[in-house]
């Protein structure tokens, strides 16, 4: 497993954290959250105490926490517990602290929002481009990319229709459209922008997307024709709708004289547009 070790600094305290390259997850020392929200002056045993009464409690978070080596205050490496995002989330809600209570109160906020975007979807469409606006993409990148979200969609609902599997069979054949449009796989496109956990479509250009949702719109209308009866047959379709925008990109390409996949992320197209400004 690849991992790469960073430091998280919260409320100007650090936080040692490792990026699982395989699960695409960030893990957190839990210690060292523990010792922010507590101010234990042994965190290490208030979380052995905290852990056998979730134990105790038949709390499947703690099971399921995993243990990377990580540097210690002294320089050394030592086994110390972990948990994702979602793992954490969940023991500060069993922290007793009032250092814990904003975020107890945050993660009912969320939960309350994502209810009623269920209920009510539209409220999830304005929250997203609310969301896309603050961290300072454009107005005409946001439409773009609400559009790419329309395409995607239409494509996985054909997939559906032909008895394709969400998950891994949908990330099989997501890879080969991408590959194919713009030679790269959607794991090595993330890595040549030096990405983790961000979505990718998110550091795409106008350019990108629109290319990304040649390739996508592309595969739906040859699946919707040739209606393949196979996962066989669907991932040839992918190869085929992402074959299309890719000769579309090497024509633009041509002609520019200029990649259009580029190394640029989120942060490079926000700086820009302020910089215009």
């Amino acid at each position: 497993m690849s991992k790469e070790t960073a430091i998280k600094l919260f409320e100007q305290k650090q936080v040692r954290s490792v990026w699982n390259e395989e699960e695409e997850k960030w893990y957190f020392s839990i210690v060292d959250v523990i010792s922010i929200l507590t101010d234990s002056p042994n965190p290490q045993v208030y979380w052995r105490v905290l852990k056998m009464r979730l134990k105790d409690e038949g709390n499947e978070t703690v099971t399921n926490c995993n243990a990377f080596k990580m540097q210690a205050a002294d320089g050394k490496m030592r086994v110390t517990d972990v948990a994702d995002t979602e793992q954490l989330f969940r023991l500060i809600q069993s922290i007793p602290s009032p250092k814990a209570e904003p975020f107890k109160l945050w993660i009912a906020k969320v939960a309350r929002e994502r209810i009623d975007e269920i209920e009510d979807p539209e409220i999830g469409i304005d929250r997203l481009i609310e969301t896309y606006l603050k961290k300072g993409y454009s107005k005409e990148w946001v439409n773009q990319r609400l559009k790419s979200i329309e395409v995607r969609k239409d494509l996985t609902d054909e997939w559906e229709s032909r008895g394709v599997q969400k998950g891994q069979e949908f990330a099989i054949l997501t890879d080969e459209i991408t590959k194919a449009w713009s030679g790269l796989t959607v794991k090595q496109y993330k890595q040549f922008k030096d990405l983790k956990k961000e979505n990718l479509r998110d550091n795409m250009t106008n350019l990108e997307l629109v290319l990304n949702m040649l390739a996508e719109a592309s595969t739906t209308e040859i699946s919707k024709e040739k209606k393949p009866k196979s996962f066989k047959e669907s991932k040839v379709i992918a190869k085929q709708g992402g074959t299309i925008a890719g000769n579309t990109r090497k024509q633009i390409e041509a002609k520019t004289g200029k990649k259009i996949v580029t190394k640029q992320s989120a942060k490079s197209l926000i700086d820009v547009k302020r910089k215009l400004k």
